[in-house]
C-alpha cells in the first residue's frame, strides 16, 4: 500500500467515524471507492462496525463481499437482464441514494434475490464531485460507461461518481429522506472535497514519478551519447602517441648511425625472417605449421618496423613471436639445424628492445648537446595519457631547439600544437558535461549542491563509466 491508499483509508475511517458518532441508530459503515472511467471499478476501502453498548469501532474487511480487492467492474454491477439488481449500480448510474428502509422490499437485495434472505436497514448515497474539478474544461475526450444498450452514463451530468457511502441502521429507524440520509448527503459532500484533494494529490504524486522517470532517462541517454561522443576524443591521445613514435624512432635513428656494431632489433629480426623463409619449402605440408609460419612472418615484419615502447615491444615478443617460434621447433625438423641461431637471436631481441632508453649510449652522442640529449631521451620514451598533457609544452620546447634535426620536423610541431589543444581542452568538456548531466539528474543548477533525504551529498555517476564497470579513458 502506498501512502496516497493510506490517506484514502485515513479519510474513509475519519468519514465512517464521524457518521457513526452522529448518528446512534447506526452501527455500520461501509466506502467504496468507484473509477476510474469508463471502467468505474466498485471496491470496498474499509468497514467499521461499532462495539454494541460502546463507542469503539472495529475496523476492516472481515465479510465476504464480491468488492473486496481487486472490487467488480461497471459490466459486472451495473443493470442488465437476467442479472440481480443490485443498489451499487443504481448509485453508480442514477448518482442518486438508495434507502432500503423496509427490507422485505428491497428490490435491490443481492441477497434477498439470490437466497430470500432480509439484509439491514441501510442506506447508500453516492458521492460526487464535479466533472470540472477533476478532468478540467477538456471534457470532450471523456470515455463515459455505458449501460445494458450501449447508451452513455454521465454524458449529461455535471458530476461523476467517485464513492459510494453505505450506513446500516437499527431495524425501523429510517425512512427515505428523512433527516439520517439527509446528514449523510451532506457529509458525503464533505468526504467527495477530501477525495478529490486526494486525486489531485496523487495526480501530481504520480505526474511527479513520471517527471523524474522522464528527467532520468534523458539523463541516461544524454549521459550516455556525451560518453560515447567524448570517449571518442580518446583519438587525440593516439594521434599524440603515433607523433611521438616518430619522435622515438629518429632518437633510435640517431643511436643506431652512431653505434652501428651493436645487435639492433631491425637487423635481428631481419635475420629471423630470413631464417623463416628459408626453411618453408622443408615443411612437410601440415596446416597447423605453414598457418604459424604465416602468422609469424606477419607478427615479425611488423615489429620490426613499428617504433613501439620497449614494454610494449616485450610484450609482442613474450606473446606472439617467442610461442610460436617454440611451436614451430618442436613441430617441424625443418629449423633443426638453426634452433642454437634462433635461440640466441630470440635471447638477444629482448635486450635490443630497450637500446634506445640506454643513458650510456645517449652519453655517445657527442654532436648533440647534453639538455637535448637528456630531453629527447626522456620525452620519446613517454605514453601519453590525459593526466601527462603537460609534458607536450615540453615536447613542442624539445622541437624548437636549433640543434635538433629530424625528417619532418615542421609537420610533426604544427600537428602536436593542435593536438595539445585538444587535449586542453577534454577536460574542462568532461567537467561541464558530467555539471549540466546532474542539473539534468537531480534537478538543480549546475553549482548546486544536491542531497539525500540523510544529508549525504548526491553525486551523479561519472559520465566516464562504462557499462561493464569499469571507468573508461581516452587510452581505451
Amino acid at each position: 500500500m502506498n501512502f496516497i491508499d493510506e490517506l484514502l483509508e485515513k479519510a474513509c475511517k475519519s468519514m465512517i467515524t464521524t457518521i457513526l458518532s452522529c448518528m446512534d441508530i447506526a452501527f455500520k459503515g461501509t466506502i467504496y471507492k468507484i473509477g476510474p472511467m469508463p471502467e468505474l471499478r466498485a471496491m470496498r476501502i474499509t468497514s467499521g462496525v461499532r462495539e454494541p453498548g460502546s463507542d469503539e469501532i472495529q475496523w476492516g474487511l472481515p465479510a465476504v463481499s464480491d468488492y473486496n480487492f481487486p472490487g467488480k467492474s461497471w459490466t459486472q454491477y451495473r443493470d442488465q437482464p437476467d442479472h440481480v439488481l443490485e443498489a451499487m449500480g443504481w448509485c453508480v448510474e442514477k448518482q442518486v441514494s438508495w434507502t432500503a428502509d423496509n427490507p422485505f422490499e428491497d428490490v435491490r437485495s443481492v441477497r434477498k434475490q439470490l437466497s430470500g434472505e432480509i439484509e439491514d436497514f441501510y442506506h447508500m448515497e453516492p458521492v460526487l464531485v464535479k466533472k470540472t474539478d477533476l478532468y478540467g474544461h477538456c471534457l470532450e475526450s471523456l470515455q463515459y460507461p455505458v449501460d445494458w444498450w450501449g447508451r452513455a452514463i454521465w454524458q449529461d451530468s455535471d458530476y461523476v461518481v467517485v464513492a459510494v457511502i453505505k450506513i446500516h441502521f437499527l431495524p425501523y429507524t429510517i425512512r427515505r429522506d428523512d433527516r439520517s440520509t439527509k446528514l449523510i448527503k451532506e457529509l458525503s459532500r464533505s468526504l467527495g472535497t477530501e477525495l478529490l484533494t486526494l486525486y489531485l494529490r496523487e495526480s501530481l504524486y504520480n505526474s511527479q514519478k513520471e517527471f523524474t522517470r522522464q528527467r532520468l532517462q534523458s539523463c541516461e541517454i544524454l549521459a550516455h551519447e556525451l560518453r560515447n561522443a567524448l570517449i571518442k576524443f580518446g583519438f587525440v591521445f593516439s594521434a599524440i602517441n603515433a607523433q611521438i613514435a616518430i619522435l622515438r624512432e629518429e632518437w633510435e635513428l640517431q643511436l643506431q648511425m652512431a653505434f652501428p656494431d651493436l645487435k639492433w632489433k631491425a637487423d635481428i629480426l631481419s635475420r629471423l625472417i630470413d631464417l623463416l623463409d628459408q626453411r618453408i619449402p622443408e615443411i612437410d605440408g601440415r596446416a597447423d605449421v605453414l598457418r604459424a609460419v604465416k602468422n609469424l612472418s606477419q607478427e615479425q615484419h611488423e615489429l620490426a618496423i613499428l617504433p613501439l615502447l620497449p614494454s610494449q615491444a616485450e610484450q609482442w615478443l613474450k606473446n606472439k613471436i617467442r610461442p610460436k617460434w617454440e611451436f614451430l621447433l618442436a613441430a617441424s625438423d625443418a629449423w633443426e639445424r638453426d634452433y642454437t641461431e634462433i635461440i640466441g637471436l630470440l635471447d638477444d631481441l629482448m635486450p635490443a628492445l630497450s637500446l634506445g632508453t640506454d643513458a650510456g649510449l645517449a652519453e655517445g652522442l657527442s654532436h648533440l648537446p647534453v639538455d637535448l640529449r637528456e630531453k629527447w631521451m626522456k620525452l620519446a620514451y613517454i605514453h601519453f595519457t590525459p593526466d601527462k598533457t603537460a609534458l607536450l609544452s615540453e615536447v613542442l620546447e624539445l622541437l624548437d631547439h636549433p640543434m635538433i634535426n629530424i625528417a619532418h620536423k615542421e609537420q610533426l610541431r604544427k600537428a602536436l600544437r593542435s593536438l595539445k589543444v585538444l587535449a586542453d581542452v577534454i577536460p574542462e568538456v568532461e567537467e561541464r558535461a558530467n555539471r549540466i548531466i546532474l542539473s539534468l539528474r537531480y534537478g538543480t543548477m549546475p553549482d548546486d549542491q544536491t542531497t539525500t533525504g540523510d544529508g549525504s551529498l548526491q553525486t551523479c555517476p561519472d559520465l566516464f563509466a562504462r557499462e561493464d564497470g569499469r571507468v573508461a579513458s581516452f587510452s581505451d
